[in-house]
C-alpha cells in the first residue's frame, strides 16, 4: 500500500524543488503534518503569496512586490554605475555582503546557444535603453566565468560599445589561499589573462 493521494502528491511538489530527491521530499512532507493547523495555513498562504505578490522590477528586472523595487528607489544610491547580473539571487548576495552602491541590472540568464537561449531571450534590450536613457556612466559586469558568462559579457561589450560609457568587468581567477596544482584549466588562464602590475 502507497501514500494517502494528499500525501502522495505533496511529495511530488516537493521533489519539483532544486536538490530534493525522494528521501528528502519524503522527510518534508511528513515534518508539515505535524504543524499546527494555523501553521500549515500561513505555509500554504505564503506559497500563494509568491505568484500573485512577487514581480520583477520595471527598472532592473529584480524582485520586488511593487512596480519599482527598493534599490532602484533608493535616492542614496548612485545612479551612475550599473552591475549587470545573472539573477535576483546574485543582487542578494551583493547586498549582504555591502559590495555595491550603484544600481543593478538582473539579467535572467545567460546566453547559451546550445541550450537555445539567444540575446533577444534574456533582459538585454532593456539594459541599452537603460543606458541611452539614463545617467549611467561604467556598467560592470558581474556574471559567472563560465562559456556562457563569458559569451554574455562579450555581448554586452558589443551592445554597448558605441556608448559613451565604461564597460568593466569583476576580476576573476585564483582564490585566496587556493592551491595552484588543483586549478582548472579555465580558472587558470582566467587569471593569467587578468594579471595586474603589482610595481
Amino acid at each position: 500500500m502507497g501514500y494517502p493521494k494528499t500525501l502522495k502528491e505533496m511529495i511530488d511538489n516537493f521533489k519539483l524543488l532544486p536538490g530534493i530527491g525522494e528521501k528528502t521530499a519524503e522527510r518534508l512532507a511528513f515534518a508539515m503534518l505535524e504543524f499546527e493547523s494555523e501553521r500549515l495555513n500561513n505555509f500554504a498562504k505564503t506559497i500563494t503569496n509568491l505568484s500573485s505578490n512577487i514581480k520583477k522590477c520595471s527598472i532592473c528586472n529584480h524582485l520586488t512586490e511593487n512596480d519599482i523595487c527598493d534599490i532602484c528607489m533608493d535616492k542614496k544610491r548612485d545612479n551612475s554605475i550599473i552591475c549587470v547580473v545573472e539573477d535576483p539571487k546574485s543582487v542578494i548576495l551583493f547586498e549582504k555582503n555591502h559590495l555595491f552602491n550603484g544600481k543593478y541590472h538582473v539579467l535572467n540568464g545567460l546566453i547559451s546557444p546550445l541550450n537555445k537561449v539567444n540575446p533577444e531571450d534574456i533582459n538585454l534590450n532593456s539594459l541599452l535603453k537603460r543606458v541611452k536613457d539614463g545617467s549611467a556612466k561604467e556598467v560592470i559586469i558581474a556574471i559567472k566565468p563560465t562559456l556562457e558568462g563569458e559569451a554574455t559579457s562579450l555581448y554586452i561589450l558589443k551592445l554597448l560599445k558605441k556608448e559613451d560609457i565604461t564597460v568593466s568587468k569583476i576580476a576573476c581567477g585564483i582564490p585566496v589561499g587556493a592551491d595552484i596544482d588543483y586549478l582548472d584549466a579555465m580558472t587558470l588562464e582566467t587569471a593569467f589573462f587578468n594579471r595586474r602590475k603589482i610595481s
